[in-house]
């Protein structure tokens, strides 16, 4: 078995210890993404570990076909449970080599491996970010992840491919700021968001 590119897992771990310090008292919290409480984010992070996971199995269906910007998402009652094993499955299913290889789906989109594997660590940086800052909880990406998801959102940038949804046209951010606030720059999203008092 040879390697692979880079090891999701150690920042889905840090995904799962950030929603296991979200207290129920903040699920109706606001986040960064304007249409999205917090109970909506986890929904939302919860669905993409499920759909990432099957992509990287290249177990294509319902979960990879499935627009996220379809529905607003949201938590069912078990959700404490199921997020960290859905976490934990989806950096399972990228440590096979076979998941960077070829094509597969994701949100009904068709890519190759490796583009897909970029998605999804986008996706956990960005999130993890949002999910610290609606909850007041400290946030140090791992950092491979962040170069992995700088690297994409920029890539996306210098394309002009911004796409729709909650990833909204750049915000300027100081060359020399630190990596993540220009990787949330990038993504659409002002560094500098706070909770509402």
């Amino acid at each position: 078995m040879t390697d692979t590119p880079l090891d999701l897992g150690p920042q889905t771990r840090i995904v799962a210890r950030l929603a296991e310090g979200v207290s129920d008292a903040q699920l109706a919290d606001g986040t960064p993404c304007p249409r999205y409480a917090v109970r909506h984010l986890l929904g939302h992070l919860l669905g993409l570990a499920v759909a990432f996971r099957d992509a990287g199995r290249k177990n294509l269906g319902a979960t990879t076909d499935t627009d996220p910007q379809g529905a607003l998402p949201d938590v069912g009652p078990a959700w404490r449970a199921e997020l960290p094993k859905a976490l934990d499955e989806l950096a399972d299913a990228w440590r096979d080599p076979a998941a960077w290889t070829g094509t597969t789906r994701a949100g009904g989109v068709d890519m190759p491996g490796e583009v897909t594997a970029a998605v999804a660590l986008d996706e956990l940086v960005i999130h993890g970010w949002d999910l610290a800052r609606a909850t007041g909880q400290p946030y140090t990406p791992d950092p491979a992840a962040l170069e992995s998801a700088h690297a994409f959102l920029l890539a996306a940038a210098e394309e002009g491919d911004r796409g729709g949804g909650i990833f909204g046209p750049v915000v300027p951010v100081p060359a020399g700021a630190p990596l993540l606030d220009r990787t949330i720059g990038l993504s659409g999203r002002d560094p500098g968001w706070t909770r509402p008092a």
